[in-house]
């Protein structure tokens, strides 16, 4: 069963989704999804995966040099 975790991001382009997204396809592999919403204020990042923590996402884009912190 996939989990869905949403994430509030300091992410806020597209030039800055790019340079995530060869971290994210690893990370979350070929049995999840990932998209951000720049459109929202919070610049969202939506994760669906059975497999992948919230923490290693959020260390994948502070690694990065991103904010991200996990939404209840």
């Amino acid at each position: 069963m996939k989990e869905v975790l949403v994430f509030r991001t300091s992410i806020n382009s597209k030039r800055e989704v790019n340079v995530l997204k060869p971290g994210l396809n690893r990370l979350i592999a070929k049995d999840g999804y990932w998209n951000f919403d720049l459109e929202d204020c919070d610049n969202i990042l939506r994760v669906e995966t059975p497999m992948v923590t919230a923490t290693s996402i959020t260390g994948l884009l502070n690694n990065h040099g991103f904010f991200c912190e996990e939404l209840p």
